[in-house]
């Protein structure tokens, strides 16, 4: 029986990390493809992050508009499965969309909506990469009652910059006319954060998890065999170990605590950082006491993710 219970343990604990695996984290701030979503979540890998952006449409006497700013941002969604953007212009308009590809139907599916124009039912366009270009379209009228599609192409793409066409085309695309261009340059260093940044935010995030009393979280800031090493005890592994230890402390709240590294070392899969931590608690008394200490971690990567595989702290005295 008790075999059963932790095996179901196991198990959920396995399918609840995999189902968020590939959203957006600490390490990955834009998520991440999942392997098992079709080929072609790929078609906008070289989109993935925040890019500056100037956005030009047609005035109603069919001239140009003087170029917006604004930025857009793609990130991976739905643990991978999808991609969702949104826009941010200067102008105070804002957009956005949900993509996703349906493998049945061999197309991209895009879901619009915008605060300009809010609706109960979202437009829809759907297309395909081909020829390096991403190419959408929806069914759109003109003016004079020409059947035709409001097609959107974007173009140009690599892994520093884009551009963006909006046109409305005839069906046989013998007339083109475009409303709405865009050109994108990618911010650098946006898609996914340095090792060091993430040990660093890993870090944040432990403070973080401390000051929330979120003892879950800081026992899964540990890999499964990690061991910390408190001042005055035995060595403490694994995770339901540490966690029971974290969560042991009584008689004070914590109020403030910061790690502060001093030197973080990466080799491979494994790192190791050193450094400073402080702090202030509130015990029950409603008096407030500082701590400041030194700490050694030893770090190793696991599914993408640091996680803190040996952990040394002692306290400094003033």
């Amino acid at each position: 029986m008790v075999r059963s219970v932790f095996f179901l343990f196991f198990l959920f604990n396995i399918t609840a990390w995999g189902q968020t695996e590939y959203e957006p984290s600490e390490a990955y701030p834009f998520g991440q493809p999942n392997p098992n979503a079709p080929k072609e979540i790929l078609d906008f890998a070289p989109l993935i992050g925040v890019c500056d952006c100037l956005s030009q449409t047609r005035n109603q006497d069919q001239t140009w508009a003087e170029p917006v700013k604004m930025t857009w941002e793609f990130k991976y969604i739905m643990n991978g499965m999808a991609v969702q953007d949104q826009t941010n212009k200067a102008d105070g308009k804002h957009s956005g969309s949900i993509r996703q590809f349906i493998a049945d139907s061999s197309k991209w599916y895009v879901h619009y909506y915008s605060s300009a124009k809010p609706t109960t039912v979202l437009s829809v366009w759907e297309g395909n990469k081909k020829e390096g270009k991403i190419v959408l379209y929806k069914k759109q009228k003109a003016p004079n009652g020409i059947d035709g599609f409001y097609k959107l192409s974007f173009y140009d793409i690599n892994n520093d910059s884009y551009k963006w066409i909006g046109e409305w085309v005839d069906t046989k695309e013998t007339i083109s006319f475009p409303t709405w261009k865009i050109d994108c340059k990618k911010r650098k260093n946006t898609q996914k954060l340095s090792d060091e940044e993430q040990i660093k935010a890993a870090a944040k995030a432990f403070s973080a998890s401390y000051l929330k009393k979120d003892y879950e979280a800081l026992a899964k800031a540990y890999t499964n065999n990690g061991k910390i090493f408190p001042t005055n005890a035995p060595i403490i592994e694994g995770y339901e170990a540490i966690k029971k230890r974290w969560s042991g402390s009584s008689g004070y709240t914590p109020i403030e605590h910061e790690i502060i590294p001093e030197e973080i070392v990466i080799l491979g899969d494994t790192a190791h950082d050193y450094g400073i931590y402080k702090g202030k608690n509130k015990n029950d008394g409603g008096t407030e006491i500082s701590y400041k200490g030194k700490y050694v971690v030893i770090w190793k990567k696991r599914n993408n993710e640091w996680k803190m595989y040996l952990d040394i702290w002692n306290r400094i005295k003033d």
